[in-house]
């Protein structure tokens, strides 16, 4: 797990910046002459210096937070390209804020063409406003005329009224990052605690100072307001980059960062007040919305249609298992995530499509009504990543639990294929948070206790030129069987041969065909024949193979001398191979494998 640093704010000494400045413009020949990275000459770019800035400012109707944030990067190999697209997320999903703001304050590419320094502006035709779901847009500045030596620069604003967390400041990315500085200035009525994710140790000091706001009130008279503020320098040089190699849920979790969560408000002639919250006060607070806890206590809609679906059934397997199909049958996911229903369950049930919340609080809702113990499971899917504090933003999935007979089962009805206990692979993400109609809140492992196995049964047969045929007979079970059926599950076998013959390059796969039982709780199984003539090698009169043949892994998937974030395979699981070869006449077994 990630090692994680706490501060508080509390300390206060004065710093002075005696280090070399770094400064947007200041880009000299030397700079864009340099073919590598002086301490990775391996780097395809790097990061020559981010600055950010947090700051607040008081107008009549209370703090806003800004920060300008600046980015100096060289480009170093044509690898290093894609980082000439710079993305900038916002938050857009606010119930009573208004939405975040991006403000680019500055964009230029530099070049060196016939030893001159050759700066060119990025127009408003190269920045694109996207918005990605109902929570996030993003920007997206598209830097011109780069190639391999070019510096880019970018200075942008984010505006937010949230001032419960202040913007994430990333300082570690995939690339080298030769300097990182934040500062933050923050008025004396706010306490914040601080978080740094990550290995990398990053410095920090503070001061203490006075600041003028001056604004308008509601009759356009003229104010100003005097306060302290804590001003606290958090810097780091030559930052190693953290290269994410195989076995990770999301790299993102795992870089370094400053993040800040507002704990205490002390404001003048009044006692402090705590405002650091917590997951049942998080969880309280969405269940209260109208769009998700409103939408939990409608059942008129779909009345009659489950008390059929449970006539005649007897017991709770049966009774858990009609619901369950019926909602993942009826209901088509409309690939938009969130937990906040946006037509409506009632809208959604009718039209047969709708979102996570609100197929998920339909499925939640209906197996209440014939008498189970199911609450909705608020998730961050893997590409979100993970909460290091508790807040809303976080969330942006919505799966149902039932408890039966002690055991906590977890249903997910937006897809197709997958089963109870077997939520989609996106979802599993180490825990969520359950709530019940009493506003209680516990936490739910999301992750599977049973390995899932993938069994391979292979006759193979050698001939005198080394050629191997044989038949191979696949069987897959729980998520590696929802896998199959997710990537494989409508289409027809020629599909899934080009896949078998990618994924093993010197197969030819001969009169294929896959036994798939409907019902997703019983296993794949998958038969072919198969071809290859590049698994054996011929020296004098001696024949060498592996004994899995294609399957054998023939590369380490662990590349990196130190690892370290932890190892994930998404899921339990069990892989085994039974492999029978027949050589050919007239040779025997010199060496088996120890």
């Amino acid at each position: 797990m990630t090692k994680m640093h706490f501060f508080f704010v509390f300390l206060f000494v004065t710093f002075q910046v005696t280090a070399q400045k770094y400064e947007l413009g200041k880009v000299t020949k030397e700079e864009l002459a340099e073919e590598f990275h002086k301490k990775d000459t391996s780097a395809v770019a790097a990061i020559l210096f981010k600055k950010a800035k947090t700051y607040f400012d008081y107008k009549n109707d209370g703090f806003k937070s800004f920060t300008e944030v600046e980015m100096k990067i060289k480009v170093y190999k044509p690898e290093g390209f894609k980082w000439a697209d710079v993305e900038i997320p916002y938050y857009i999903g606010y119930e009573k804020l208004k939405d975040e703001k991006i403000e680019i304050l500055s964009a230029f590419t530099y070049n060196l063409v016939d030893n001159a320094i050759d700066k060119q502006k990025v127009t408003k035709e190269s920045k694109f406003d996207n918005q990605l779901n109902e929570f996030w847009s993003k920007i997206t500045v598209s830097f011109p005329s780069v190639k391999a030596g070019s510096i880019i620069e970018l200075k942008y604003k984010l505006k937010t009224e949230n001032i419960s967390i202040l913007p994430e400041f990333q300082f570690q990315y995939e690339i080298p990052v030769n300097y990182a500085e934040l500062l933050t200035e923050i008025p004396e009525f706010y306490l914040y605690k601080g978080f740094v994710t990550g290995f990398e140790k990053i410095a920090s000091e503070q001061k203490m100072n006075s600041k003028v706001d001056v604004f308008q009130d509601k009759y356009n008279q003229g104010l100003k307001m005097v306060y302290k503020q804590v001003v606290t320098l958090y810097s780091i040089k030559d930052v190693k980059p953290l290269i994410e190699e195989e076995y990770v849920n999301n790299i993102d979790n795992y870089y370094g960062k400053v993040l800040h969560e507002l704990e205490t408000v002390r404001l003048p002639g009044e006692q402090p007040k705590q405002i650091s919250t917590t997951w049942e006060n998080v969880v309280k607070t969405i269940f209260e919305e109208k769009e998700f806890g409103f939408e939990l206590i409608k059942f008129n809609y779909f009345l009659k249609d489950a008390e059929n679906l449970v006539r005649g059934l007897t017991t709770n397997e049966q009774k858990m298992k009609a619901i369950f199909s019926y909602v993942q049958d009826r209901m088509n996911w409309n690939n938009r995530y969130g937990y906040y229903t946006k037509k409506g369950v009632e809208a959604a049930y009718k039209e047969k499509t709708g979102n996570v919340a609100e197929i998920n609080l339909i499925l939640t809702a209906m197996l209440r009504l014939v008498g189970f113990d199911a609450n909705p499971v608020l998730v961050s899917t893997r590409k979100n990543g993970v909460a290091f504090f508790p807040n809303h933003s976080v969330f942006n999935y919505v799966i149902t639990s039932v408890k039966l007979d002690g055991e906590t089962l977890l249903l997910d009805a937006t897809e197709k294929y997958t089963d109870i206990n077997s939520i989609p692979l996106r979802a599993l993400n180490w825990s969520g948070r359950s709530m019940d109609p009493n506003n209680s809140s516990e936490e739910v492992d999301l992750m599977p206790k049973k390995n899932s196995v993938k069994m391979v049964n292979v006759m193979a047969e050698i001939n005198s030129n080394g050629e191997v045929n044989g038949k191979i007979r696949e069987q897959f079970f729980d998520y590696f069987a929802l896998w199959f059926r997710s990537i494989f599950g409508n289409s027809n076998s020629t599909i899934r041969m080009d896949y078998l013959e990618k994924e093993h390059s010197s197969l030819e796969v001969l009169n294929h065909e896959v036994l798939q039982n409907k019902e997703v709780a019983k296993p794949i199984i998958e038969n072919y024949s198969f071809e290859s003539s590049n698994e054996v090698e011929i020296i004098g009169n001696n024949m060498y193979f592996s004994p899995l043949l294609f399957f054998a892994t023939t590369e380490n998937p662990f590349k990196q001398e130190n690892r370290l974030y932890p190892i994930d395979f998404v899921f339990p699981y069990q892989e085994k191979y039974n492999v029978s070869v027949k050589i050919p006449e007239g040779y025997s077994i010199e060496t088996m494998p120890e």
